[in-house]
């Protein structure tokens, strides 16, 4: 078991690493810059951070089922997004990018709708890839 955990968190921490990549990979040759929001840049890194966020979930609890992880994924997500509408991420993110880019700047329906995007496959992806425990 304690190497099947291992695995889990390995898989996850190199999944938190590939959907940063992308997403700033796509930032460089879209736009050029880190704060470009054009609707790939934007869409895609909506998408790419709950992905990250769902690794994160899993990497912090891997014997969760990918269904419980990918709830608690959307739930940051859309938590974070809400959180948004303080205004308080914005002022945040004036002193920090590392805040920034946790918490984002402003609240954008958008990114409510592309969460599950970044997040489902994923989800997909484990139910299809772990193993199945058998009745005794």
């Amino acid at each position: 078991m304690l190497e099947s955990t291992r695995a889990v968190r390995i898989a996850a921490v190199l999944t938190v690493v590939l959907a940063i990549g992308v997403a700033f990979g796509i930032r460089a040759l879209a736009g050029g810059t880190l704060f470009s929001n054009g609707p790939l840049q934007q869409n895609t890194g909506t998408a790419l951070y709950a992905s990250a966020v769902y690794a994160g979930v899993v990497f912090l609890a891997p014997r969760c089922g990918p269904l419980t992880a990918g709830a608690c994924a959307l739930a940051w997500c859309w938590a974070t997004e809400t959180f948004q509408l303080t205004g308080i991420p914005h002022e945040m993110s004036r002193y920090s990018l590392a805040l920034r880019l946790v918490f984002g700047d402003a609240f954008d329906w958008l990114d409510i709708a592309w969460y599950p995007a970044g997040i489902v496959p994923l989800v997909l992806l484990e139910l299809l890839v772990k193993p199945r425990r058998r009745a005794a």
